[in-house]
């Protein structure tokens, strides 16, 4: 997954960055048009609605934002798929023991009871916490925000009650996921430490040595890009696309449902218009 040019390392592909960037887009356009909704007396929310022009149209790009975050998602599930499945990358990824023990020593180190930072590997324990933190969001968002889209089916199936709990879920999640991006993942990136490699894609030896020193020394001793064969790929490629294809099916599937699950009243109403109402005249005494 990486190799070395001119002391430099690619981190990330093409595909990733492009993950990053439709995340990037869409979360931003969610926050702020979400969060005027949720507080929409405060003088922010008032300025952000009254700059959108009104309600409507704030609904209207926060609904084609999430539509966009949805077949972001999608895309992520093929690129990992097509990453585990066919060029057999390691799940990096996924949590372990040893992440608990580098973020108990990073803590350590951080009040001067030990003297070393812990030495990590591709993803450090603090970027494994934000992408399932993420992914939680994601989940909880998705599932509170096809609530209130679609209350009608929605409450065919569960209590009434969902759809007003659904709505204080997805604010209440909505402010914790932003408060995270600019505390968290503001100082963890752009501030502590600049890091471009979602931009470039690459770090060069002095960055991965500080913050990714285990990868880095597979990298030297070239552990850390091992491709199978050309016919070994081309074997589990005639596999996993026609799979691909079913599950991309089934996700589009999904989201056409997510949005055209219903048309509610605000949107199927016939408009109303002015009639004269027969009023006799009574005469003046």
């Amino acid at each position: 997954m990486s190799e070395s040019t001119n002391n430099l390392y690619l981190r990330f592909p093409v595909a990733r960055r492009i993950e990053h960037l439709i995340m990037l887009l869409s979360f931003t356009t969610l926050g702020l048009t979400g969060l005027p909704q949720k507080y929409p007396e405060s003088s922010i929310g008032a300025f952000v609605l009254g700059l959108l022009g009104g309600i409507e149209n704030l609904r209207f790009i926060h609904h084609t934002a999430a539509i966009i975050m949805m077949f972001g998602t999608a895309y992520h599930i093929l690129v990992m798929g097509y990453s585990v499945f066919v060029l057999r990358d390691q799940m990096s990824m996924l949590p372990s023991i040893q992440d608990a023990k580098d973020g108990l020593r990073a803590l350590l180190y951080n009040i001067g009871f030990v003297k070393t930072y812990p030495q990590m590997g591709r993803y450090t324990f603090e970027e494994k916490m934000e992408y399932w933190a993420f992914l939680w969001g994601a989940v909880v968002m998705g599932a509170t925000g096809f609530l209130m889209w679609n209350p009608i089916t929605a409450t065919q199936y569960l209590p009434g009650q969902f759809v007003p709990a659904a709505k204080a879920a997805h604010g209440g999640e909505a402010v914790l996921a932003v408060l995270a991006i600019i505390i968290w993942h503001m100082y963890g990136v752009h501030i502590k430490r600049f890091n471009k490699a979602m931009w470039t894609g690459t770090q060069t030896e002095e960055e991965m040595l500080h913050e990714h020193p285990l990868e880095l020394a597979d990298m030297k001793a070239g552990l850390a890009d091992k491709r199978p064969d050309a016919a070994t790929l081309r074997k589990r490629k005639m596999i996993y696309y026609p799979v691909a294809a079913i599950v991309t099916l089934g996700m589009l599937a999904g989201i056409f449902g997510f949005i055209n699950g219903e048309k509610t009243a605000l949107t199927t109403i016939t408009p109303l218009t002015e009639t004269q109402i027969y009023s006799p005249q009574t005469p003046k005494p």
